[in-house]
This record gives C-alpha cells, structure tokens and sequence, in this order.
C-alpha cells in the first residue's frame, strides 16, 4: 500500500528507467537468438563456455561458475549436463575437495566457444556499443558498475 511518504519518480528518472528495463528485458533474447542461430548455443550456454575458457586450464568450480553465469545451481547444472552430452564440456569431483564439482572445458568445447565468438561480439558491437559514442560506452561501465553496487555489491564484474 502507498502511502504520501513514498518517493515517487519524476518524469526523467521514469524514463531512465523505463528505458533500462526495455534494454534489461530485450538483450538477452536477442543475443541469445543470435547465438542460437549462427553457433547453435542459447547465450547462457555460451557464457558459461565463455567463463570456462577465461578460467585457469579451462576449469572452475560449479557454483562459481554459477554465480559468473548469473543462474542458480541447479539451472546450471541441466545446462552442464547438456553440454557434456555433446562433449563440450565435463565434470569431475574436486581433488582437493571431493564435496566440490568442477566443469572443464574440453578441447571440442573450446572450438565450439572460440568460434561463437567472433559473431557474439559483432551482435554486442551492434546492439549496445555501436549506437554509442566512447565517452557513453565509459559512462556505461560506470553506471553499470554503480548500479551492480547497489544490487550486489560481491559481484565480481565490479572488479577491474
């Protein structure tokens, strides 16, 4: 229930923010269909490829992995599975932790991601940064970075 106290929106700060949710709602599914079309990979799988192949031997922790890929455990866990049915990528107990899992890329996988690559990033040139001049794609980060504060303020995309 609304009560006087409640510090409504003015019209500039509605539109900023209306603005963000429509960028917020429409990006994902248009990377995504992107991906789907030209690598075959819904945007999830490729970020979570994606992360495996920035990671020390191609290697991370589930639930790291989760927490980088932005989806619960077990979403990632269904995603995983499929994707070591195709061989991209595969699971193992945690040597130094058997109550751990890790995901490792493989070889295939690799392959997989390092060609999805190259068109993932003409989609991200031309939906968010080429519409925008350097100094926006600066403010960007920092908006960005400034709100994922406010969110959470242990994510790691605020790291540098």
């Amino acid at each position: 229930m609304a009560d006087d106290t409640t510090p409504w929106l003015d019209d500039e700060e509605r539109r900023a923010f209306l603005a963000l949710m429509s960028v917020v709602l429409r990006l994902d599914p248009t990377l995504d269909a992107q991906l789907r079309r030209d690598a075959g990979l819904s945007h999830f799988e490729y970020s979570v490829l994606s992360h495996l192949s920035e990671a020390p031997e191609g290697t991370r922790r589930m639930g790291e992995l989760a927490h980088l890929s932005a989806g619960s455990l077990p979403r990632l866990s269904q995603v995983v599975t499929r994707l070591e049915k195709r061989g991209l990528v595969r699971r193992s107990p945690d040597p130094r932790d058997g109550r751990v899992t890790l995901a490792t890329l493989t070889a295939e996988g690799r392959e997989v991601v390092v060609g999805a690559a190259p068109g993932h990033v003409a989609e991200v040139r031309r939906t968010v940064l080429d519409p925008l001049t350097r100094a926006q794609v600066r403010q960007l980060a920092v908006i960005g970075r400034r709100i994922m504060g406010a969110i959470d303020p242990e994510d790691r995309c605020l790291e540098e």
